[in-house]
């Protein structure tokens, strides 16, 4: 019996004190335990209100038993769900009370994620679907947990599945052509191969579209707040998330570290840092905030660079603009425009290229609508292109590879014989790389990979 066969035990309730605690078991066979850990049969799908006793019959606790007989089940084995009381001692007292009793099963601690990789193999569900459950439970907003939903009930696998079915057919069409080369009926011309085939590379477009919208949703942003000292970082922090979250005076260098605080701008998630102003400062403790914030620019997705529009009326800060990685996009913002008197100029505004320029006032909140939508451009996401589900990056890859063997397909797509063979062979692996989306063709290395990041009992 390998270890994957063994009966599974975790703790499935979130770690502290609640008023429900519940224990999860999934195997085969699990009518034996039940019966060992209650003294009677357990009726399926009934909710049992019985005591957890400890080896003399003394109750643990109370509470209700659920059991699900595979494969009718979240796991597609046998599953046990034990839910009492939330209390960290009690729950490990139950715990080791069942592991007491199965010991002779082989049952043995869950590991992260190993409920819903079960579910997998057992085909309860495919692989985007198994990610959503994840993605479910880490939804930072309303919008991502829609979507995370939307993937969970199959939204996006059925996409991937369409698609996958039309190229199959596609595929078929080849192979006849390459199997009867005698045979007067061209079949790829009769049944429209290249139209078909450009109607699929337009399919995979718009759901290329919607997989950079749900990668956005899923992932967000880390955008840092980089400028020198007391040009209202700390300010822009707390307009933007609507709190007082960071320290605010008139003091330069109040801020020596970072502070991070998330928010959602139309459901899009958004880390934002503020950082220690950058100069030149012999203090030791504000020199080591500023290598800091220098270590944030670096791995940002977006760096706003802010300015007093009082001091840089006209012009930019290359002080610290020409130290800005180049590969990184920048909006450069002048603040406190409320106290610019009429008479000066102000640097020309732009939301376009590499670089844009906004003017806003943290106090007032003038042109704070305006940044919060340059965001969302910079991050490519669009309202009217909203993704129904979430995606990840490896479903991106997965897609814009197979995009890219169709495109190479097409390139191939004439009735010569002699590169059928490649339109063929590009077809495959286009229909191999969406398969990959859904776990048809799925390595152990990625499963561990992806199951590893699930919380324990899930």
């Amino acid at each position: 019996m390998t270890a994957t066969d063994l009966p599974i035990i975790a703790i499935a309730t979130a770690p502290g004190r609640g008023g429900i605690g519940v224990i999860r078991i999934s195997g085969n066979n699990l009518d034996s335990l039940a019966q060992r850990l209650f003294n009677r049969p357990l009726t399926p799908r009934h909710a049992h209100l019985l005591d957890f006793n400890d080896a003399e019959g003394n109750a643990i606790d109370a509470g209700i038993v659920l059991y699900f007989k595979g494969p009718h089940s979240y796991t597609g084995e046998d599953v046990l769900e034990l839910q009492g009381h939330g209390g960290p001692a009690v729950l490990k007292r139950v715990l080791q009370r069942c592991l007491e009793l199965g010991e002779d099963m082989g049952l043995r601690h869950a590991q992260p994620g190993e409920f819903t990789q079960r579910a997998f193999l057992n085909d309860r569900m495919d692989l985007a679907q198994a990610e959503a459950v994840a993605d479910l439970i880490e939804a930072s907003s309303e919008a991502a947990a829609k979507s995370a939903m939307a993937s969970l009930s199959g939204v996006f696998s059925q996409q991937v599945h369409a698609l996958n079915q039309r190229i199959i057919h596609l595929r078929m069409l080849v192979e006849a052509t390459l199997d009867f080369p005698e045979e007067e009926i061209d079949f790829l011309e009769k049944y429209q191969a290249a139209a078909t085939l450009a109607d699929l590379q337009d399919e995979l477009n718009v759901l290329m579209t919607q997989a950079r919208q749900g990668l956005i949703l899923r992932e967000g942003m880390h955008v840092v707040l980089a400028g020198q000292p007391n040009v209202g970082k700390s300010s822009l922090l707390n307009a933007l998330a609507g709190d007082d979250v960071a320290i605010v005076t008139d003091i330069a260098g109040t801020t020596r570290d970072k502070v991070t605080q998330l928010i959602h701008i139309e459901g899009v998630p958004i880390h934002i840092v503020d950082t220690a102003g950058l100069r030149d400062t012999t203090d030791r403790v504000e020199s080591l905030g500023i290598a800091r914030t220098w270590a944030e620019i670096e791995k940002a997705d977006v760096i706003i660079h802010l300015q007093d529009a009082r001091d840089h009326a006209g012009s930019l800060d290359t002080t610290i603009t020409d130290r800005l990685p180049p590969r990184t996009p920048i909006l450069n913002v002048f603040n406190k425009t409320d106290l610019i008197p009429s008479s000066i100029s102000r640097p020309q505004e732009s939301t376009n290229g590499p670089s844009h320029t906004l003017h806003i006032s943290a106090k007032t909140g003038q042109g704070l609508n305006e940044l919060r939508q340059a965001l969302l451009r910079i991050a490519g996401w669009s309202s009217g292109h909203e993704s129904p589900w979430l995606a990840r990056e490896r479903h991106l890859e997965a897609l814009t590879a197979a995009a890219a063997h169709l495109t190479l397909a097409a390139e191939h797509a004439s009735y010569d014989d002699q590169v059928l063979d490649l339109f063929a062979e590009e077809l495959r692996l286009a229909h191999d790389n969406l398969g990959r989306i859904t776990g048809e063709f799925s390595s152990d290395d990625l499963l561990g990979e992806i199951f590893s990041s699930f919380c324990i009992g899930k």
